[in-house]
């Protein structure tokens, strides 16, 4: 039998860490390993709206929602000596979403204009991805510089906001769309 899924902790506005700690839900730490789950729901959002011809995007986005799990789960410990019983990022994570953000972009078109985020369901959901990616970012590094954070869980997030904002492109690409292009306007002149 399956034990209740609420704790009734929450109730007076506190929530436990990893560590057991109980905490204020307006803690940095839990507002990290929240924005952290955010985008990981919001990849799960942009994964389903891939179309047969962006389906090689599904294992590798799949395969980032897990490292994104375990990134919040880091987040969720303020107890660095539970780090290693944690699962980890795998070792050259940050390498590898190089190494695919460069397969991608030699298969794009030269970028020579700021992307107007639209085109296909997929594409648009991933940057609406790269944005909380980039805010999951801005609160670890305000987390990082008052408490401890697990190794690299900063260069991930970097890394991997560049990774969801190719794979956007990419996304349209792999439907036909070109890049909805955005070049700023000379001073006293309209973009329209």
């Amino acid at each position: 039998m399956q034990g209740k899924i609420y704790t009734r902790t929450g109730d007076e506005g506190q929530t436990r860490l990893l560590s057991g700690r109980l905490v204020s839900k307006e803690e940095q730490r839990v507002e990290a390993y929240g924005t952290a789950d955010e985008l990981n729901c919001a990849l799960g959002l942009a994964r389903s709206f891939l179309i047969e011809a962006q389906a090689e995007l599904a294992d590798p986005l799949r395969r980032v929602q897990t490292e994104v799990m375990t990134l919040a789960s880091l987040l969720a410990s303020d107890d660095p000596a539970q780090w290693d019983r944690l699962p980890h990022l795998a070792e050259g994570a940050v390498s590898r979403l190089e190494s695919e953000m460069d397969d991608m972009t030699e298969a794009m078109p030269p970028l020579d204009s700021f992307v107007v985020p639209g085109g296909t369901k997929a594409s648009a959901q991933l940057q609406v991805c790269r944005t909380i990616c980039r805010r999951a970012e801005r609160r670890a590094v305000a987390l990082a510089a008052s408490e401890p954070l697990a190794p690299g869980l900063i260069a991930y997030l970097n890394r991997l906001s560049d990774w969801i904002f190719t794979a956007a492109r990419y996304a349209n690409h792999l439907a036909g769309l070109p890049v909805d292009g955005w070049l700023p306007a000379s001073p006293g002149t309209s973009n329209e």
